[in-house]
């Protein structure tokens, strides 16, 4: 999946709407301090699903509304959209049918946010499904840098160099969901213990008995659990 455009009505700066159109290869947006520059990262990361308000640079997630200035007044909700080419057809099977995803949210001041795919009112765990699935293009990736992040990079240590190199765009597979199979086995392997662990604590005479019960039935090199 890839980002085609960008949306921003009321978010931050941006008080009026404004679309920034991505094109295929390399796009760059060049301009002074203080111009926005970093709240178009921001508002990428924002309608992903981003639940931080610090992450934000705010107080509190209210405060990516417009907050208005001595020639507008305040705004009420702002709001942020992309467009995805899903063309290749790598989204989830609930958002596959559309070659091209629009994703929104929106907030109103003191309500909270809802987002919206398609026009469709999902949940944000939809959205942060829809993203972790899609890569290289999800919300925790070090391709989406907030500000200052190259300087606090570069005095970091090399542990979290380390953790960067690890997780980077090139490493897709880290962003996604864990597999229900195993999400089972180690839920299964937690039980084994904690029953015998149980056993052992009631009945210390049956300690040596415990280790004689047959367990339950898992299979470890394959997919599938009876």
């Amino acid at each position: 999946m890839k980002l085609t455009r960008l949306r921003l009505i009321g978010f931050k700066s941006f008080v009026e709407p404004t679309d920034f159109e991505i094109e295929p290869g390399l796009t760059g947006v060049v301009g002074p301090n203080g111009c926005g520059k970093s709240n178009l990262v921001e508002a990428v990361r924002w309608v992903m699903g981003e639940a931080s308000y610090k992450a934000m640079r705010a107080s509190e997630m209210d405060d990516v509304i417009f907050s208005g200035n001595t020639g507008r007044p305040a705004r009420n909700h702002a709001e942020v959209a992309v467009s995805i080419d899903n063309s290749a057809r790598k989204a989830p099977s609930a958002f596959n049918d559309s070659e091209t995803l629009e994703v929104s949210r929106r907030i109103m001041r003191e309500q909270g946010s809802t987002f919206r795919v398609n026009g469709r009112e999902v949940r944000a765990r939809d959205v942060t499904v829809l993203f972790a699935d899609g890569q290289p293009v999800r919300l925790r990736t070090p391709a989406i840098e907030p500000r200052g992040c190259r300087a606090q990079k570069s005095a970091s240590k090399q542990r979290h160099s380390r953790i960067t190199v690890r997780n980077s765009p090139r490493r897709p597979h880290f962003g996604r969901r864990p597999s229900p199979t195993n999400t089972a086995r180690s839920n299964m392997e937690r039980y084994r213990y904690v029953l015998g662990h149980s056993r052992r604590l009631v009945c210390p005479s049956a300690a040596p008995l415990a280790g004689q019960a047959d367990p339950l039935p898992l299979k470890s090199g394959g997919d599938e659990l009876p």
